[in-house]
């Protein structure tokens, strides 16, 4: 929780709620408009029905990426109305990546229950995230100028961005080494490209100038970087009861998370067993990869380079000259996204 300038408590669960009431509606409206069995296969991704279409009140997105669309377009002055097309796009394509993440990773647990590929087949999988690469752009062209100009190609441009990092992300799980600097490009490329969108596109929709923008955008990135890193701290250390996800995940996978690669990349003897252990075609002891993390100092370092993230974030925002209760619930979820459990 973080305290407005009117001395006013700010709970990051409220704020993504009070997102989550605008944006959800305008989402379920797109959806309904898609032939029955894709809106399906949309509906139990975004955690909105079973397997049978029945309505479930089950673990939901957090739409912090709505969430910044709409503070962002406030924070320059706009309303709400103005931004709920980006709210939409960007929460769209994010499930749509994560139906594809969940396939590459070969990840069977999303939000508590079996990832949508787990349930319909990797094939059925890869065409509803195809369609949600595509929704968005036809929720953007429809909305009113500047948006509808400007918003496919920065949309575009995140998905682009997200893509290359996916793909290098892929190749350095192939090596035996990878750097800090290689890293930290995945993780821009992978999360953070989106969230600077969305909140860019939220100042583009309530015609704030270029400069602005780019504020916002900077924001964003230095957001999505922290959060990234707060995601790969859970992937090692999470509790599966608040992740909704397996216990050491990203061990397991043998990813080279930021955690990761800072403890390889150590003058530690516990860097260099971890080394090993990775290196070990056997299945991986996870706890004791965890641990040799830990003692590397690779949590620590991790830690560091998240608070750091929120430093500059916050001096993004500040360029930007927001309004002060948009940029105080801005900061809210920017605490949120940087420490949070889940």
């Amino acid at each position: 929780m973080t305290t407005s300038r009117a001395g006013q408590v700010l709970d990051a669960g409220l704020i993504l709620a009070d997102a989550a009431a605008v944006t959800v509606p305008a989402m379920r409206e797109m959806i309904d408009q898609q032939p029955p069995g894709m809106r399906r296969l949309i509906g139990y991704q975004l955690g909105w029905w079973d397997t049978d279409g029945a309505r479930i009140e089950g673990r939901q997105g957090k739409t912090l990426r709505p969430a910044l669309s709409l503070l962002s377009c406030q924070a320059v002055g706009g309303v709400v109305d103005q931004a709920i097309p980006a709210a939409v796009a960007v929460e769209l394509l994010h499930n749509g990546m994560l139906v594809h993440d969940d396939i590459i990773d070969e990840d069977e647990l999303r939000r508590g229950r079996p990832t949508l590929w787990k349930v319909y087949g990797v094939p059925t999988a890869i065409l509803v995230g195809d369609v949600l690469f595509l929704l968005p752009a036809q929720v953007l062209v429809r909305a009113h100028a500047p948006l509808c100009i400007q918003g496919p190609d920065r949309l575009v441009s995140a998905l682009q961005i997200s893509m290359d990092g996916g793909v290098t992300e892929i190749l350095l799980e192939q090596r035996a080494t990878a750097t800090f600097a290689e890293v930290t490009q995945v993780i821009a490329a992978k999360t953070s490209a989106l969230m600077a969108a969305s909140c860019a596109l939220g100042a583009v929709a309530a015609g704030a100038d270029p400069d602005r923008i780019d504020h916002f955008h900077a924001f964003g990135h230095h957001l999505g970087t922290a959060f990234q890193i707060a995601d790969d701290l859970l992937g090692i250390w999470g509790e599966p009861v608040r992740t909704g996800k397996p216990v050491h995940s990203d061990l397991h996978s043998r990813k080279k998370s930021l955690p990761v690669v800072a403890a390889l990349t150590a003058d530690h003897p516990a860097g260099r067993a971890l080394a090993e252990l990775y290196a070990d075609p056997r299945p991986l002891d996870a706890i004791r990869a965890a641990r040799l993390i830990e003692e590397a100092g690779g949590r620590v370092f991790a830690r560091q380079q998240a608070d750091q993230h929120v430093r500059a974030a916050r001096a993004a925002l500040a360029d930007a000259a927001p309004a002060p209760s948009a940029a105080a619930k801005l900061t809210t979820l920017l605490h949120f996204g940087a420490h949070r459990d889940h």
